[in-house]
């Protein structure tokens, strides 16, 4: 796996450590957008030595192949992160298939660099993880993220009921697919 990719607008990157002060700057940012969409968080997670310490983990992950994450800039700016895709919890032998996660900036949605930037996380989850699978789980209500995946060709394969506790609520999810016809 490489550190860069590039898409025609964007800058996804693999990030170390020395990047805990991009990190907390987005979350920072967007603490009040994304508490719609993700588990509560602890007041430790919005810390310098927090996000530091997930920046080693996640690098960790990438060299065991357990996951992957991307960081994503605008191209002509990237001392600002705009958001993130990952791909977690990856499950080799006869599955080969992943979790799909991302998240956005409140000020660059709708602007489609969510789709172009999920659209090159599934090329290199297909083609140089060779995944089969890849699962996006998504609340009903969050009509933005279902626009991205319905963009890039999952399907609906049903509904998870209180699939997951989101910011102190159990919330159900929409189980969105997308298979790698090539394996």
């Amino acid at each position: 796996m490489k550190e860069i990719y590039e898409t025609e607008r964007l800058i996804l990157r693999v990030l170390d450590k020395s990047h805990g002060d991009l990190v907390l700057d987005y979350y920072l940012r967007n603490k009040s957008f994304l508490e719609e969409w993700e588990p509560k968080r602890s007041e430790e997670f919005y810390t310098k030595e927090y996000q530091e310490e997930q920046l080693d983990k996640e690098l960790s992950d990438i060299n065991n192949k357990r996951s992957f994450k991307l960081w994503i800039f605008i191209k002509e700016d990237r001392s600002r992160i705009i958001g993130s895709v990952s791909f977690t919890n990856i499950i080799w032998g006869a599955f080969l298939f992943c979790y799909l996660g991302y998240k956005l900036d409140k000020d660059e949605i709708n602007k489609g660099y969510m789709t172009e930037a999920v659209k090159k996380g599934v090329e290199i989850a297909f083609n140089e993880f060779g995944l089969h699978r890849i699962e996006a789980n998504i609340m009903p209500r969050n009509k933005a993220s279902l626009r991205v995946v319905d963009k890039l060709g999952f399907y609906n394969e049903g509904m998870a009921y209180k699939y997951l506790i989101i910011n102190d609520k159990w919330e159900d999810h929409i189980h969105m697919v997308l298979l790698n016809e090539n394996r």
